[in-house]
């Protein structure tokens, strides 16, 4: 069973950067993809960035300002946000996926999921 727990989020002006961090136990984390999505009120959960072995994947509307990387001597995966607009207040959650099975479609990581931290971006 893994764990995935999610920090770095807060309230931030829009314009400025946050670095949201997953951080994984009870897995091998080298057998897992890692992953982001986000949920607005209202609104379903959509997927923002995935990475594997090293290859990343983005959503259309954070490509270009958003980062994803990880580090396995830590077990963590990262969401560095830059240029952040209101509309990207939502939920942040963390997910993990077998790569097996990631390889299949990047944009699907529902093996485990953690809690979520928040993300509130002002005009």
């Amino acid at each position: 069973q893994v764990q995935l727990v999610e920090s770095g989020g807060g309230l931030v002006q829009a314009g400025a950067s946050l670095r949201l961090s997953c951080a994984a136990s009870g897995g091998t984390f080298s057998t897992y993809a890692m992953g982001w999505f986000r949920q607005s009120p209202g609104k379903e959960r959509e997927f923002v960035a995935s990475i594997g072995d090293g290859t990343t994947f983005y959503a259309d509307s954070v490509k270009g300002r958003f980062t994803i990387s990880r580090d396995s001597a830590k077990n963590t995966a990262y969401l560095q946000m830059n240029v952040l607009k209101p509309e990207d207040t939502a939920v942040y959650y963390c997910a993990a996926q077998r790569y097996i099975r990631w390889v299949l479609n990047p944009r699907v990581l529902n093996d485990y999921w953690g809690q979520g931290t928040q993300v509130t971006v002002s005009s």
